[in-house]
């Protein structure tokens, strides 16, 4: 059955110049190095399908783990199949349909892709950070990478090293391109530059609920009719900053916000920090969109490290990949209630 969303891809030549030199994003914090398996373009493909779907996978990067497993599991329980985690027949079967959405998409790169600005090194301490212009992408590299839901060491293994990132330049990407580009006509010129840079589609379910769920950080949405429609990985909360139990609501939405770092509020601020005005963009503290809710000092909101949602603390707050949680502007109105459980 696997074979049925596998796609062959014949060898090109060889991409000139240096893609590995734009450097992919550091980690916030090292981590002992550990074997991964190789880029699997079924499961690429079985992930790509559920991003547009809804049901994201996190990361589009043609590996199992922790948020494919939680994918497959809300797209499961969504067509009323046999809830395994697993990719397994009944779900290639459900799969099948929309497998016209191939694992990758060969694109010609154009000037509005490689735009700044970029920032190069972003530095740790915030009052640096304030003296920033913007919070923006450091490199070329990253900026592609969120476009397309995935990280720059997935768009290396795709193509080469050696891949040129220059207008005309060919790159292959997961293919995470949105089915419509007509967002909403109240929606700011600004943010919609935001929705289209981060490839989200603005055909959304309507959401009547929201359930933020602790035990396996998942964040789901459901209709009018109680039907799971979306869900999506979160990191939610940790021991000095629980995640506030309880139905709460959405009050408003700040689009490519900035941050007002308060130290009182970090219970691992250092002493010497001061208060300080954070310039807004996709690698600010709460990535590019924050969406209050009535509770002092909580949201849900993006962030600048993708590839640590749901395997990371928060400071209490729902913390979603960029594209997700501008995703989910687009299926849900302020006053929509929010329910936290454990």
């Amino acid at each position: 059955m696997m074979k049925r969303l596998a796609i062959l891809l014949t060898a090109g030549a060889a991409l000139p110049v240096t893609l590995a030199a734009t450097g992919p994003k550091p980690a916030a914090t090292p981590a002992a190095p550990t074997a991964k398996p190789p880029l699997d373009l079924s499961t690429l493909h079985v992930q790509v399908i559920l991003d547009h779907l809804g049901f994201s996978p996190g990361i589009l990067d043609g590996r199992p783990g922790i948020s494919l497993t939680q994918a497959l599991k809300g797209f499961q329980e969504s067509r009323t199949l046999p809830v395994t985690g697993q990719i397994d027949a009944a779900t290639l079967n459900a799969l099948h349909r929309y497998r016209g959405w191939r694992p990758t998409k060969a694109i010609a790169l154009g000037s509005a892709m490689l735009a700044g600005p970029f920032v190069g090194r972003i530095p740790h301490n915030e009052d640096d950070q304030a003296k920033l212009p913007a919070l923006a992408y450091r490199t070329k590299l990253e900026k592609l990478a969120e476009m397309f839901h995935t990280t720059p060491a997935v768009l290396i293994e795709l193509n080469s090293p050696a891949t040129k990132l220059a207008p005309g330049t060919t790159v292959t990407f997961p293919n995470a391109l949105p089915t419509s580009r007509a967002y909403p006509a109240e929606l700011t010129d600004g943010w919609k530059r935001t929705l289209n840079d981060l490839n989200v589609d603005a055909t959304e379910p309507v959401a009547a609920r929201i359930v933020v769920d602790k035990s396996d950080s998942v964040l789901r949405v459901f209709d009018r009719d109680d039907k799971l429609v979306a869900q999506f990985q979160v990191t939610t909360g940790s021991e000095h900053d629980p995640l506030p139990l309880g139905t709460h609501k959405v009050t408003n939405y700040d689009y490519n916000p900035k941050f007002r770092y308060n130290p009182a509020l970090f219970w691992d601020a250092k002493s010497s920090d001061q208060k300080a005005m954070l310039p807004a963009g996709p690698n600010g503290p709460v990535g590019v969109v924050w969406m209050n809710l009535n509770i002092p000092h909580y949201g849900i909101h993006g962030t600048p490290e993708p590839q640590y949602i749901g395997r990371t603390e928060s400071h209490g707050c729902v913390r979603m990949t960029n594209w997700n949680a501008a995703r989910l502007t687009l299926m849900m109105k302020p006053g929509i209630p929010v329910i936290f459980q454990a």
